[in-house]
C-alpha cells in the first residue's frame, strides 16, 4: 500500500462507528497488514500482549482503554515487559473517545479525539514500511488532499469517460487545476467569505447533482470576468461575489464534467478540508499521478524531501546567496546590491513534474530576500523575485498544470509570511497571464528559447497562463541580466528500460557526436542539452541521476563529450539512497552532478555518512567517476 491508500483507509475505519474488540485488527488492516497475519493474531498465535491488548512483534502494542483511562492505559503499554521484548516501535491506546499513542523511538507523542486520528496518520506510516521525513509527518494534509482529489477524479471519469480520452483529457487536468485553486482561495480569504466555493455549489447546486456542472461553470465564468462586464453576461448575484481571477486559470472551455451525487459529495468533502496547511511542494509531487492511469497506483510516492532537493540547490547557488548575506551583516549597500544580485536569479529545471525544485528554490530565495529586507528596515516591502524567474518545463500536462499552481500558491504563502496577510492579498488578483512552465519534450526543444541567454530581448507574452501553445513559451525576464542556474530529477531509464521514443530522442543528441549512444541512461540527454546550452550563456547546472552514468562504459561515452564543451564538475554528491514513500521502498541509488564551463578553483564533494548528514572535501577536481583527481577516462581495450 502507498501513503494516498493507507489514508483512505484509515479516514474509513475512523468514520465506522467504534468497535472495542475489532479496532486493534482493523488499525493494522489499513496499514496493509495481510489477512492471514491479522488471523495469527487473533488466534493469539503472534499475538504477544500482556495486557489484553495485541501486540506485533518489531511494530506497535495496541490496547482499548476502558472509558477514560486512555492516558493510564498508554502508561501502561510503554512500562509492559512484552513491549520492550517485542521491540514494538509504538503503543496506542484509545477509547472510542480519545486517542493517544507514542513513538517509542523518538518519544512523539498524539494526543487527540477519536474521530481526529486519520490527522496523524503520517506519525504511523513507519508500520507500513515507509520511511517517513519531517515534512510528511507534520503535514498528513497534503496526502488527505490529494487521495480526495483522486476519488473525485476517478468518480468523474465514470460518468465523463470522454474526459478521459486523449482528447479531452487536457481539458479534465484544467478542471482539476481550477477547482485545486478554488479550495485554496476559500481557505486563505483570496475569496471574500471562507468556504465561499464549497458553500456555494452546495447551496445553489441539486442535492441530486443534476445541475452541478452548471453551478460551477457559472462561477468559472464570473471568475473570468471583470466585475463591469458582469451584468451585461447575465452573471447572476450569487455568482457575482466571486472575485475577477484572470491569468488564463478561469479562461479557454467553460466546459465542467457532469457530477454524480457521488462526485457531488466528493467535492463537498474536499472542500471541507482545511486548505492553510496546503505544502505545495508536497502536495504537487504527491498529487500529478492522479492524472496518469499508468502512475495513479503510485499515488504519493513521487514525493521528494525537501532535505534531498536542497543537496542540489544549496551547492548550487543557494550556499553561496547566504554566505553573501553573512558577509553583508548590517550593511545597506551590500545589502540592497544582494537584493538586487538574485531579482535577477533564473531557475529552470527543464524536467520540472510538478514543479518541487523550483518552489523549493522560490520559497528559499523569497526567506533570504526577506532577511535582507528585515537589516534593512523595509520588512513590509514587495518582493523583487519575479515568479516569471522560475522556468520548467514537463512532459505530461497535468504536472506542468500544478507546477504553475503550486508557484502562484507558493508566492501567496509567503507574502503572508513575510509582508502579512492584508498586503498578499492586496497584491495577489488578478493573476498575471504569463506562462513560465512548458509542457513538451524538453530532450527535442529549444532551451534557449525557453530559457533565453542572458542580455537578450526575446519576448512572448501569454494570453493564458494555463493554456498557452508551445511557439507562445518565452517570455521577457522581469529583470533583464543575472545568472541562469539549471536543475531538476530526470527520468533515469536505463538503456534496456527505454521506449522507442526515449530511443529515439537521445539519438537526436548524440547520432554525430559518438556512436555509443545507445548504452546511455536516458537521464544523460539532459546533461548534454545542459552542457550546449551552457556554451550560449553562463550557467551551472546539477541533477540527480542514477549512478551509471558515473560508472563503466557510459563514462567514456558521456563525460568525454561533456568535458569537450568546456564544462567541468564544480560540486558533486557521491551514490546515496533517493527514497520516496512507497511501502518498504529502498529507494534507488543516485548521485548528484554539477557542472560548469567556469568552475571555481576549488569544487566540493559531498558523501553522506552513515546518516549523520554530509561531510564535504574541498578538492582541486572531481572527475567523472565522482572522485577527487584528473578528467582520465578509462577506455574499452579493443
Amino acid at each position: 500500500m502507498n501513503a494516498v491508500e493507507i489514508e483512505e483507509a484509515i479516514s474509513k475505519l475512523a468514520e465506522q462507528p467504534f468497535d472495542a474488540e475489532e479496532f486493534p485488527y482493523l488499525f493494522l488492516q489499513a496499514f496493509g497488514n495481510k489477512e492471514t497475519t491479522l488471523k495469527r493474531l487473533r488466534k493469539g498465535e503472534s499475538n504477544k500482549s500482556d495486557l489484553g491488548g495485541v501486540l506485533q512483534t518489531n511494530n506497535i502494542h495496541i490496547a482499548v482503554a476502558a472509558p477514560g483511562t486512555v492516558t493510564r492505559t498508554l502508561a501502561a503499554l510503554k512500562a509492559s515487559p512484552a513491549t520492550t521484548r517485542a521491540k514494538a516501535k509504538f503503543v496506542l491506546a484509545t477509547d472510542g473517545d480519545t486517542f493517544e499513542a507514542e513513538d517509542l523511538a523518538s518519544g512523539e507523542t498524539v494526543a487527540c479525539a477519536y474521530a481526529d486520528f486519520p490527522d496523524h496518520f503520517g506519525f504511523f506510516l513507519p508500520l507500513a514500511g515507509i520511511t517517513t521525513v519531517k515534512q510528511v509527518r507534520d503535514s498528513s494534509f497534503d496526502i488527505r488532499a490529494t487521495s480526495r482529489l483522486n476519488r473525485l477524479y476517478v468518480e468523474l471519469l465514470k460518468d465523463n469517460p470522454e474526459w478521459g480520452t486523449a482528447e479531452r483529457r487536457p481539458d479534465m487536468n484544467h478542471f482539476m487545476a481550477r477547482l485545486i485553486f478554488c479550495f485554496f482561495a476559500e481557505d486563505t480569504d483570496i475569496f471574500a467569505k471562507p468556504l465561499l466555493f464549497t458553500s456555494t455549489v452546495e447551496q445553489m447546486s441539486a442535492k441530486d447533482s443534476s445541475n452541478t456542472h452548471e453551478v460551477i461553470g457559472t462561477l468559472f465564468r464570473a471568475m473570468n470576468m471583470k466585475h463591469a462586464e458582469r451584468a451585461a453576461a447575465n452573471i447572476p448575484r450569487w455568482a457575482d461575489q466571486f472575485p475577477y481571477v484572470n491569468g488564463g486559470l478561469f479562461s479557454g472551455t467553460m466546459d465542467v464534467p457532469r457530477f454524480s451525487r457521488i462526485a457531488r459529495s466528493y467535492l463537498l468533502h474536499i472542500g471541507g478540508l482545511d486548505w492553510k496547511k496546503i505544502n505545495p511542494d508536497i502536495f504537487g509531487s504527491m498529487i500529478q499521478a492522479v492524472a496518469d492511469d499508468e502512475e495513479r497506483g503510485a499515488l504519493g510516492m513521487h514525493y521528494t524531501s525537501v532535505p534531498n532537493i536542497l543537496k542540489v540547490l544549496n551547492p548550487l547557488f543557494l550556499d553561496d546567496l547566504r554566505a553573501r548575506l553573512d558577509e553583508a551583516g548590517d550593511n545597506p549597500r551590500m545589502l540592497l546590491n544582494l537584493r538586487k544580485r538574485m531579482s535577477r536569479i533564473r531557475v529552470f529545471d527543464p524536467a520540472c513534474g510538478s514543479g518541487n525544485f523550483l518552489v523549493i528554490a522560490y520559497k528559499q530565495m523569497r526567506e533570504i530576500e526577506a532577511e535582507i529586507n528585515k537589516r534593512r528596515g523595509e520588512p513590509d516591502r514587495r518582493s523583487e523575485i519575479p515568479l516569471t524567474n522560475f522556468r520548467g518545463i514537463e512532459l505530461r500536462s497535468f504536472p506542468a498544470e500544478i507546477a504553475r499552481l503550486a508557484l502562484i500558491i507558493a508566492e501567496y504563502q509567503c507574502d503572508v509570511l513575510y509582508r502579512g496577510q492584508k498586503e498578499a492579498l492586496r497584491d495577489f488578483l488578478p493573476l498575471d497571464a504569463e506562462n513560465w512552465i512548458t509542457c513538451g519534450n524538453a530532450l527535442r526543444l529549444d532551451w534557449l528559447s525557453i530559457c533565453p541567454p542572458t542580455g537578450t530581448g526575446v519576448k512572448h507574452r501569454a494570453d493564458d497562463l494555463f493554456h498557452t501553445p508551445l511557439d507562445q513559451s518565452q517570455i521577457d525576464f522581469e529583470n533583464e541580466g543575472g545568472e541562469t542556474y539549471v536543475c531538476g530529477n530526470p527520468p533515469y531509464r536505463g538503456s534496456q528500460w527505454q521506449t522507442d521514443e526515449q530511443k529515439s530522442d537521445l539519438k537526436a543528441i548524440f547520432e554525430g557526436r559518438t556512436t555509443n549512444w545507445k548504452s546511455l541512461d536516458y537521464v544523460a540527454g539532459w546533461f548534454m542539452k545542459a552542457a550546449d546550452y551552457g556554451t550560449a550563456t553562463p550557467t551551472v547546472a546539477a541533477f540527480v541521476s542514477t549512478n551509471s552514468i558515473c560508472q563503466g562504459r557510459q563514462v567514456e561515452t558521456l563525460w568525454s563529450l561533456i568535458f569537450a564543451t568546456g564544462h567541468e564538475i564544480a560540486f558533486a554528491h557521491t551514490s546515496f539512497k533517493w527514497a520516496n514513500l512507497a511501502s518498504y521502498n529502498a529507494g534507488v541509488t543516485v548521485v548528484i552532478v554539477g557542472i560548469s564551463n567556469h568552475a571555481g578553483r576549488t569544487r566540493q564533494l559531498f558523501s553522506d555518512s552513515d546518516g549523520n548528514g554530509a561531510i564535504v572535501k574541498e578538492v582541486e577536481n572531481i572527475n567523472a567517476y565522482l572522485v577527487p583527481g584528473q578528467n582520465a577516462v578509462v577506455g574499452q581495450l579493443s
